[in-house]
Protein backbone atom coordinates (compact mmCIF):
# COMPACT_ATOMS: atom_id res chain seq x y z
CA UNK A 1 0.00 0.00 0.00
CA UNK A 2 1.49 3.31 -1.07
CA UNK A 3 1.56 6.19 1.39
CA UNK A 4 2.14 9.90 0.90
CA UNK A 5 3.62 10.85 -2.46
CA UNK A 6 3.12 7.28 -3.67
CA UNK A 7 5.93 5.79 -1.58
CA UNK A 8 5.48 2.31 -0.16
CA UNK A 9 7.35 3.06 3.08
CA UNK A 10 7.26 -0.48 4.51
CA UNK A 11 8.88 -1.84 1.33
CA UNK A 12 11.40 1.00 1.20
CA UNK A 13 12.29 0.47 4.85
CA UNK A 14 12.82 -3.27 4.32
CA UNK A 15 15.05 -2.55 1.31
CA UNK A 16 17.03 0.13 3.11
CA UNK A 17 17.39 -1.56 6.49
CA UNK A 18 17.74 -5.18 5.38
CA UNK A 19 18.99 -5.25 1.79
CA UNK A 20 21.34 -2.28 2.12
CA UNK A 21 22.07 -2.81 5.80
CA UNK A 22 21.49 0.83 6.70
CA UNK A 23 20.86 1.78 10.31
CA UNK A 24 17.57 3.67 10.87
CA UNK A 25 19.28 7.06 11.29
CA UNK A 26 21.10 6.69 7.95
CA UNK A 27 17.94 5.41 6.22
CA UNK A 28 15.88 8.41 7.35
CA UNK A 29 18.69 10.81 6.41
CA UNK A 30 18.53 9.69 2.76
CA UNK A 31 16.33 11.41 0.23
CA UNK A 32 14.11 9.12 -1.87
CA UNK A 33 16.38 9.83 -4.86
CA UNK A 34 19.47 8.78 -2.88
CA UNK A 35 17.72 5.58 -1.78
CA UNK A 36 16.82 4.74 -5.39
CA UNK A 37 20.46 5.26 -6.43
CA UNK A 38 21.79 3.12 -3.57
CA UNK A 39 19.38 0.35 -4.58
CA UNK A 40 20.82 0.48 -8.11
CA UNK A 41 17.59 1.53 -9.74
CA UNK A 42 17.11 4.05 -12.51
CA UNK A 43 14.76 7.03 -12.30
CA UNK A 44 11.97 4.90 -13.76
CA UNK A 45 12.43 2.20 -11.11
CA UNK A 46 14.15 -0.29 -13.42
CA UNK A 47 17.52 -1.82 -12.70
CA UNK A 48 20.13 0.57 -14.08
CA UNK A 49 21.73 -2.16 -16.23
CA UNK A 50 20.63 -5.73 -16.64
CA UNK A 51 22.38 -8.61 -18.41
CA UNK A 52 20.57 -7.98 -21.71
CA UNK A 53 21.80 -4.37 -21.79
CA UNK A 54 25.35 -5.45 -20.93
CA UNK A 55 25.27 -8.00 -23.77
CA UNK A 56 23.95 -5.32 -26.13
CA UNK A 57 26.81 -2.98 -25.19
CA UNK A 58 29.37 -5.79 -25.52
CA UNK A 59 28.18 -6.44 -29.09
CA UNK A 60 28.22 -2.73 -29.93
CA UNK A 61 31.66 -2.15 -28.39
CA UNK A 62 33.65 -5.40 -28.55
CA UNK A 63 37.00 -5.69 -26.81
CA UNK A 64 39.82 -5.50 -29.33
CA UNK A 65 43.22 -6.92 -28.49
CA UNK A 66 46.35 -5.24 -29.77
CA UNK A 67 49.70 -6.73 -30.78
CA UNK A 68 50.25 -8.15 -27.28
CA UNK A 69 47.29 -10.51 -27.61
CA UNK A 70 47.23 -13.09 -24.85
CA UNK A 71 49.52 -11.10 -22.61
CA UNK A 72 48.41 -10.30 -19.12
CA UNK A 73 50.08 -8.17 -16.47
CA UNK A 74 53.88 -8.51 -16.28
CA UNK A 75 53.99 -10.60 -19.45
CA UNK A 76 51.86 -13.43 -18.08
CA UNK A 77 49.59 -15.31 -20.41
CA UNK A 78 45.88 -15.11 -19.74
CA UNK A 79 44.82 -17.57 -17.09
CA UNK A 80 48.31 -17.73 -15.64
CA UNK A 81 48.45 -16.85 -11.96
CA UNK A 82 51.14 -15.48 -9.72
CA UNK A 83 52.53 -18.12 -7.54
Amino acid sequence: MAGAAGFDWPVLMRLGLHRLGLDPARFWALTPAELVIRLGLGADGRVAMDRARLDELARAFPDVRGAAQGSGPAGQSEGEEDG
